[in-house]
């Protein structure tokens, strides 16, 4: 099938931007995972994207674009750092923090000053977005707090007929959510870990990140959401301590999984293994599928070996945590517009 532009869509995209620009919900694979998609100048048409997750109404989303130009569209000030790290990363998995325009809805801000931007790099993404000509809201199509999709299959299981259109792009390239970074304070805040590396954001300004702009932060289970979770409960673990965790689960009678790229030797052959290749980047893109197949296997418990927490692998960490219950990794001020951008892709 040739590819969509914006002189010629393909005539599934032009039936999603008709969707679209009709008020519908239109969901979409990024190079991270699958976004569900409404108008973003359209007030109403957003409102049924928090519908049809079960989100908190005051939530921000990600507004994504076609191309960086557009950004101006929507924020009121763009800082020379957005500019640059636009250079270096889009389209690709990053989004920006900015300060919004006033005529941005508050639908897609949840009442804030600041609006979240992305230029998406899949080509289908691309061609939808081309053909729309403006900005598309979308957060991952998912219900709220639970597995993002990183196929269609994934869509249609957790949203089925709420979603109008749904453009299958086959399985997302990178398999976790954006970096989010806010430049709206007039310096750089790493909010959110995903492939776009913190090293990687130094190289491209030029400088190392402050450390206090990046700190991990330790936040009490049970006080916010949780997100990427499966229907299992999810323990961590080390290497050294998975298997032990398991003998203990399992000795109380529970349905076990073991995530991770190489089970011990000697298991039990009642341990379901959710094996994850032993890359950070093919663990990223099996991450998310793994923990689907766990409730697939109507698990009960999935213990989980964390990666370190360096490079991609601070972002695997982070999302495993999350699904764990265990909140946020990074430090993220009360006001901060992408303190629950937790499941944008």
């Amino acid at each position: 099938m040739p590819r969509a532009t914006a002189a010629s869509p393909t005539p599934e995209v032009a039936d999603a931007v008709r969707c679209l620009r009709a008020g519908g919900l239109v969901a979409f694979p990024t190079e991270t995972v699958y976004g569900l998609g409404a108008n973003a100048r359209d007030p109403r048409a957003v409102a049924r994207i928090f519908a049809a997750k079960g989100r908190p109404a005051d939530h921000p989303l990600i507004v994504h674009v076609a191309e960086a130009a557009q950004i101006r569209d929507w924020a009121a000030e763009v800082p020379a750092l957005a500019w640059q790290l636009a250079e270096a990363f889009w389209p690709g998995p990053l989004t920006l923090i900015l300060r919004r325009r006033p005529e941005v809805p508050d639908a897609v801000t949840g009442g804030l000053d600041t609006v979240a931007l992305r230029v998406p790099a899949h080509p289908l993404a691309q061609a939808l977005l081309s053909a729309f000509g403006d900005g598309v809201a979308a957060p991952s199509a998912n219900r709220y707090g639970r597995v993002s999709p990183t196929c269609a299959a994934h869509v249609h299981e957790e949203l089925g007929t709420a979603v109008d259109r749904l453009l299958d792009g086959g399985p997302c390239a990178v398999g976790i959510e954006s970096t989010i970074v806010d430049l709206s304070q007039g310096s750089l805040r790493l909010l959110r870990p995903g492939a776009v590396t913190a090293a990687q954001l130094a190289d491209a300004l030029g400088q190392p990140l402050d450390a206090s702009t990046s700190a991990p932060a330790t936040r009490a289970p049970g006080s916010d959401a949780s997100h990427y979770a499966p229907a299992a409960r999810v323990l961590l673990a080390s290497t050294d301590t998975a298997e032990a965790l398991v003998r203990q689960r399992l000795a109380q009678g529970e349905r076990v999984g073991l995530l991770a790229s190489a089970a011990p030797p000697g298991l039990p052959e009642t341990v379901h293994c959710l094996t994850l290749p032993e890359s950070d980047d093919g663990q990223a893109r099996e991450l998310y599928a793994r923990l689907r197949e766990a409730d697939h296997r109507d698990l009960t418990t999935v213990v989980a070996v964390l990666p370190p927490a360096t490079g991609l692998g601070l972002a695997l960490a982070d999302r495993l945590r999350r699904a764990a219950g265990l909140g946020q990794s990074f430090d993220a001020p009360p006001d901060s517009s992408a303190l629950e951008l937790s499941d944008g892709p």
